[in-house]
């Protein structure tokens, strides 16, 4: 393993009163977004806390990164987030570098190498976590077969103490105006064996943790779901209006969702 601070070094960027800041703000973005962001149950594993961690994504949306810091705030607090952007993108919103990210070109050779230094940089202290979309570009969650990168199999040779957990995250509507954040943790997963078989192995795990989040999703099922934080409820507009208007006339207490959450409000 490369020792010594990278240049741009994120662990000395990085501003845990900026972290919190951003975690408070993208929660409130999550809320006015969403109907409801949701972790498909059991939740998270249990994780040794004496060891770095990687969280490692399919990458359908935008929302992706936002989606990622609201977990690490409210799931894994304990731990410093760091992640990995797209260098001319991190140029352009440059205060993103106070909350641990750090940029590479995905196109270049230059990038592999930056990313496993940094990425091994990060992890060399057990108290910290690195979040990453493996998928590497916009890709719908139902896509199959699974193709991920090959740089985060390098990085677990790397960095053979680390643990790499899969996160399946997608965005469906149900019921309601807004769409539902859903996530699904899978196993953790251990370094070892041929960068080959460890590809294989993180693969293997993505894929089948985002089949169990697909089945979640279809079932619309709010039961099968922790839920995190609840968004924005209603239609709004004059079809809210009316509904609004037709509940008070009929003295009844008006709930602005198509079918109710059993989950609470």
């Amino acid at each position: 393993m490369t020792t010594g601070a990278p240049d741009g070094d994120p662990v000395a960027l990085r501003s845990p009163a900026m972290c919190r800041f951003f975690g408070g703000v993208m929660t409130r973005q999550m809320r006015g977004g969403f109907r409801a962001v949701r972790v498909l149950k059991p939740g998270l594993p249990t994780l040794p806390p004496d060891r770095p961690l990687i969280v490692y994504a399919n990458h359908p949306s935008w929302w992706d990164p936002a989606f990622f810091i609201v977990l690490a705030v409210h799931l894994l607090g304990d731990r410093e987030s760091y992640g990995v952007m797209e260098a001319e993108a991190l140029e352009r919103y440059g205060f993103m570098k106070r909350i641990g990210l750090f940029g590479i070109d995905p196109a270049q050779r230059t990038g592999a190498v930056r990313f496993l230094r940094v990425g091994a940089h990060v992890l060399s202290d057990p108290r910290r976590m690195l979040w990453v979309t493996a998928q590497g570009e916009f890709t719908d969650p139902r896509t199959r077969p699974v193709a991920l990168r090959s740089g985060l199999a390098h990085l677990m040779g790397r960095v053979p103490n680390a643990v790499a957990v899969p996160l399946a995250v997608e965005y469906p509507f149900w019921s309601e105006k807004r769409a539902e954040a859903l996530c699904a943790f899978g196993p953790p997963i251990e370094a070892g064996g041929t960068t080959e078989g460890m590809q294989a192995a993180l693969t293997d795990a993505l894929c089948g943790t985002m089949d169990r989040l697909r089945d979640a999703a279809m079932g619309r099922d709010p039961i099968a779901f922790d839920r995190l934080a609840v968004g924005r409820r209603g239609t709004g507009g004059v079809y809210g209006l009316w509904s609004r208007a037709r509940a008070i006339a009929s003295g009844r207490r008006y709930d602005g969702d198509h079918l109710q959450d059993p989950t609470g409000r």
